[in-house]
């Protein structure tokens, strides 16, 4: 089978696409399109593809089978369904878009279509996360007490203005702040790891930034097996700090920052042999050498997004849904849009 041709609508985290695109196996990036051309020219140059500065163009081209869209959060529904209906596949940046109904709207578009589509949420497909996951569902650590998602990150003002960052913060294209745009990898992986969440109690406001939407948000979790969770986001905390998220069972617990695990301890395991097997294969140096978004934006590490290319290859070639479906990428969606509405209310709020 000869390579995918592979296209990328909007090039600030495009840019990442576009590495992982280049690294992945059976794929060639084929276009790239942004508005702006002092992006645009330097990443067609540097890729030796087709620049487009109006995606309606890039949507024509042939040899373009799967379309990433890293646009504005708030974008991704409209030029989503615009893509599915030219009959490409698609893989889109987190979130899929700002609420529900989107992505409910970009969903049926997809399914109408018969194309591909997948979500950008590259912490599934972590080694570690996973281990975590399964250790989860075969009960290993007795019934969830609690979950916690702890996402103490730093955003200079610079990063909300300017050309490239007026759309950040706002509640139209950005569809919130310190939750909706940097927290959503947590929110996901919480859920992701100890199932779906069924109401939250929340409060947020603007601390540190001149945004119109939050920097800063403090919300309870009331998850479906029980479970109570607490997340934290903020872009406030200087310099920035890694991501933290910890599992209590009845019979085990589990520590980690960011890729980095800290603690596994489990009641089946006594002699703790799979305690030091875990910390030798993710814990300490060894293993903390991944890009982390707590202070950089950009400083991301592209192998979670290479990984999500070659599955959607692998999608197409073998008729068969990618592992992160639009669908399963809604929730974090939901459980964001229910902490805005309880913030607003003052009240629970129930989801679904």
């Amino acid at each position: 089978m000869s390579d995918i041709g592979f296209g990328v609508i909007g090039l600030g985290m495009g840019k990442h696409h576009c590495m992982a695109i280049d690294k992945a196996p059976g794929a060639r990036l084929a276009g790239v399109c942004d508005v702006d051309e002092e992006r645009l020219s330097p990443v067609a140059e540097q890729y030796g593809c087709r620049a487009h500065t109006d995606y309606s163009t890039l949507l024509e081209d042939d040899d373009i089978q799967v379309v990433n869209i890293a646009t504005p959060s708030g974008s991704h529904a409209a030029i989503g369904a615009a893509a599915a209906a030219a009959g490409k596949h698609l893989i889109v940046e987190k979130p899929v878009d700002i609420t529900p109904a989107r992505i409910e709207l970009l969903i049926g578009a997809v399914q109408r279509s018969g194309v591909k589509a997948a979500g950008i949420f590259q912490s599934r497909f972590d080694p570690l996360n996973n281990r975590i996951r399964v250790a989860v569902q075969e009960g290993r650590l007795g019934r969830l007490i609690g979950v916690h998602g702890h996402l103490p990150w730093y955003r200079k003002q610079s990063y909300y203005d300017g050309p490239h960052g007026a759309w950040k913060g706002t509640w139209d294209m950005d569809g919130g702040g310190s939750c909706m745009n940097q927290g959503v990898h947590t929110v996901d992986l919480l859920q992701w790891l100890a199932g779906p969440v069924k109401g939250v109690m929340a409060m947020f406001g603007v601390f540190a930034h001149d945004i119109e939407a939050e920097d800063q948000t403090v919300a309870l979790l009331r998850f479906e097996n029980g479970a109570l969770g607490t997340l934290y986001t903020t872009t406030c905390c200087f310099p920035g700090y890694d991501q933290r998220v910890t599992l209590y069972g009845s019979e085990g617990s589990i520590t980690k920052d960011e890729g980095l695990l800290n603690s596994w301890r489990l009641e089946s395991d006594p002699e703790r042999e799979e305690e030091q097997e875990m910390l030798t294969l993710f814990g300490g140096e060894r293993y903390n050498h991944k890009a982390s978004g707590a202070a950089d934006p950009m400083a991301v590490s592209f192998d979670g997004h290479t990984q999500i290319v070659v599955d959607m290859i692998a999608a197409i070639a073998e008729d068969r849904q990618p592992v992160i479906t639009l669908d399963s990428a809604r929730h974090a969606v939901e459980i964001i849009d229910a902490i805005y509405e309880s913030g607003r209310s003052g009240r629970e709020i129930t989801i679904g």
